[in-house]
């Protein structure tokens, strides 16, 4: 059961829930129900939250192994370089090409360091979107209900007792 539909369920116990004498906005809800669909909310909403860590537990991930990754390729680099120095005829060669690939490397280690971290905020995004939406959809629900407990005659009718009702309508005074 989702947030969505754990909060209809909640409106339609309000509105089955019957109202106190004399006292149209007070309500007699089945409170170990009520607390039943809080806590499945509370089910529902750390899945969300898990899934955020989860984002963030990549993010770190994808950016150290990223990080070893040029790290190694450096080495490498470096190592190429060093045995190709050790060559007198080719030194000014061997110099030139060890730039040349550690350049590479470090382009290369900077171009998987900015994907991940766009891949990653893409992620965040998509996730606070989705919590936006859930906040929002609790809210007008929540909005919703107040509403409807304060509008809708027909709970200000049938939470009158006859005595209310005579009063109401001025006829008692």
């Amino acid at each position: 059961m989702n947030i969505d539909e754990i909060l209809e369920e909640m409106d339609e116990l309000l509105d089955k829930s019957g109202s106190f004498p004399l006292i149209p906005h007070k309500k007699f809800v089945d409170g170990e129900r009520l607390r039943e669909l809080i806590n499945d909310i509370r089910l529902n909403l750390p899945r969300e939250l898990k899934e955020a860590k989860k984002i963030e537990f990549d993010c770190q991930r994808i950016l150290n192994e990223a990080k070893i990754n040029a790290e190694g390729t450096i080495r490498k680099a470096e190592e190429r370089a060093t045995l190709l120095v050790s060559k007198e005829a080719v030194i000014a060669e061997a110099n030139k090409k060890a730039l040349e690939i550690i350049s590479d490397a470090k382009d290369q280690a900077a171009a998987v360091q900015k994907a991940a971290a766009l891949s990653v905020a893409q992620m965040l995004n998509d996730a606070e979107a989705c919590h936006q939406k859930s906040l929002l959809d609790i809210k007008r629900t929540k909005e919703k209900i107040q509403h409807t407990l304060k509008n809708s005659p027909s709970l200000k009718e049938k939470s009158q007792t006859p005595t209310a009702r005579m009063i109401s309508e001025n006829k008692i005074k």
